[in-house]
């Protein structure tokens, strides 16, 4: 089972109502303008479908339509990756305000009607009353048939799509092949001049460093000195007195023990002070001036100044800048290069006509196996003797969906030829042909409530018993409800609901109750017979009941 129960609330001439669905097969049956389609089109609401304030009731600030489902396993990833709690029970909730303005909820967290309708085709499957129209559309009938056959068409679309865009690089590239050549040109000089300097990455801020220590080569020398005179050079230094300190409390430390851990802290004191001393000696070999590196340094700083000025970016921009231009080339050269762009397109082109002929080989051996199923559906329609198929038409250009347009023919009687389902088929044929790939097709998705909308108009008799047969059967493993007004296919339901019409204070409001014994048998009688209910209707209905 899958949709639990239905709560309307102040929607279109419903002012409340709360329905609690059973497993099986389900009807909803009333007078003409009853309404029997409300809880369909509210329905279609929670599940997304565009709302406007016209079904809001008169005079009511808003409507609120709540849809309880048990929560497919296939929905639960789905649930979690978008934020909303995952269980047994899915809630699904949608209000619309007078001014037409809509909210929706899944169990209990705020979400949009794209979100909505993203999960709908997992719970619901809706065939309407219009359903024969779609015969007729090429896509209709191609999305048919794929289902049929367990196809997805997604790589073919990706192989497609990646081939479109490899067409238009080169179609572009042999537009432009004049302005790409001048570009070309352009960079590749802005690329030589930057050569020049070969910029470095960190080169920037090194030649700084180097530029302001040979500068002030002197001051730093004049400054080891003055340092090596404190330490060791003069005649009262700082290597001297702590020598002479240390002496001192090492020659008193047997009379005071304290003095032989203050000597450790001299004695570490000098040998930092003797090993700064070292570095200093060392520092000073190697200070030149070297005034003929400080005005290779002058000038290269220069040359960085000057073409960071030229192409207005910070010195320490150069580097990456050259490597977006000689990226910018890479792919100019890549455009100029028509030869490695037709191979692209010649290698797009082959994988999708290799995944298109896939398909179209699945689509050949699936279609022979559909038309089989309709046309065994349609002899218990009525159609006795008529014959479905479905033809493959290959196109002149390939498309984005393959290399064939598929078409339904039919042949309402035997000896005669399959024709387009349009052109000769009536309307009540057409609504019998709709409900045989209905039911052939039922099975397909992963939806576990199916509803029939009217889908049985233009049918009677015997066939109005098949209908109601088949629909029953498939109630043992999905719930099905069917919008009818045929006594013969409600006779058939497990569950039987009666939508009515009746005065509230001056106001015209919408009811459904659950009917069954006399209530049912008085419902099909007024079916059969109109709204005067004769000892005949009655017990016609008893007996349909009874079968």
């Amino acid at each position: 089972m899958s949709l639990k129960s239905i709560t309307l609330r102040d929607f279109v001439i419903v002012h409340e109502l709360t329905l609690d669905l059973e497993h099986g097969f389900t009807v909803l049956t009333g007078e003409t303008g009853a309404g029997k389609s409300i809880l369909i089109d509210a329905l279609q609401l929670v599940l997304g479908a565009r709302a406007d304030a016209g079904v809001v009731r008169e005079g009511a600030p808003r409507c609120e339509i709540s849809a309880e489902f048990d929560c497919p396993a296939t929905l639960l990833d789905w649930l979690e990756q978008a934020g909303f709690s995952a269980g047994d029970d899915l809630l699904m909730r949608r209000t619309i305000d007078a001014q037409g303005k809509s909210r929706a909820w899944i169990n209990g967290s705020p979400a949009t009607a794209t979100q909505l309708r993203d999960i709908a085709d997992l719970l619901v499957d809706i065939h309407g009353q219009h359903a024969w129209q779609s015969l007729t559309r090429p896509d209709a009938v191609r999305g048919l048939l794929d289902a049929y056959a367990g196809l997805s068409t997604q790589t073919l679309t990706q192989h497609w799509q990646h081939w479109r865009q490899t067409q238009k690089t080169l179609s572009d590239a042999r537009d432009a092949q004049d302005s790409l050549q001048r570009e070309r040109e352009r960079l590749a000089w802005q690329i030589g001049e930057l050569d020049k300097l070969a910029p470095g990455a960190d080169e920037w801020e090194e030649l700084n460093v180097q530029h302001s220590r040979l500068s002030n080569a002197q001051a730093l020398r004049d400054a080891v000195q003055t340092a090596l005179d404190a330490l060791q050079e003069s005649e009262e230094n700082a290597c001297g007195l702590l020598g002479k300190a240390l002496a001192a409390l090492q020659n008193q430390a047997p009379i005071e023990p304290q003095f032989t851990a203050l000597a450790e802290v001299l004695s570490s004191a000098l040998a930092q002070a003797e090993d700064t001393v070292h570095s200093l000696h060392g520092y000073a070999r190697h200070a030149e001036l070297e005034p003929q590196r400080l005005n290779e340094l002058d000038e290269r700083l220069s040359l960085w100044i000057s073409l960071s000025r030229r192409y207005k970016r910070s010195p320490a921009e150069l580097p990456e800048l050259l490597a977006s231009w000689r990226s910018d080339l890479q792919k100019l050269d890549e455009a100029a290069d028509l030869a490695t762009l037709e191979q692209a397109e010649n290698l797009a082109q082959t994988a999708y006509l290799e995944e298109a002929r896939l398909i179209s080989k699945t689509r050949t051996k699936a279609a022979p196996s559909l038309a089989k199923a309709i046309t065994q559906a349609m002899q218990g329609l009525g159609m006795q003797g008529g014959k479905f198929e479905v033809a493959l038409n290959k196109l002149a250009q390939a498309a984005q969906h393959g290399l064939e347009q598929a078409e339904f023919l039919v042949a309402g009687h035997s000896g005669t030829t399959p024709r387009p389902v349009g052109k000769v088929a009536s309307g009540g044929e057409l609504s019998r042909i709709a409900l045989a790939i209905a039911v052939t097709t039922s099975q397909l998705g992963q939806a576990q409530t199916l509803i029939f909308d009217e889908v049985d108009s233009g049918v009677g008799g015997a066939v109005a018993e098949t209908v109601g047969r088949l629909m029953k059967q498939l109630g043992k493993d999905r719930q099905v409800m069917a919008v009818t007004h045929l006594p013969q296919v409600a006779s058939c339901a497990d569950q039987h609901l009666v939508v009515a019409k009746r005065a509230e204070k001056g106001t015209t409001a919408s009811t459904v109750a659950l009917v069954h014994g006399e209530p049912r048998v008085a419902e099909i009688a007024r079916m059969l017979g109109g709204e005067h209910l004769s000892g005949t209707t009655l017990a016609h209905a008893k007996e349909m009941l009874g079968r």
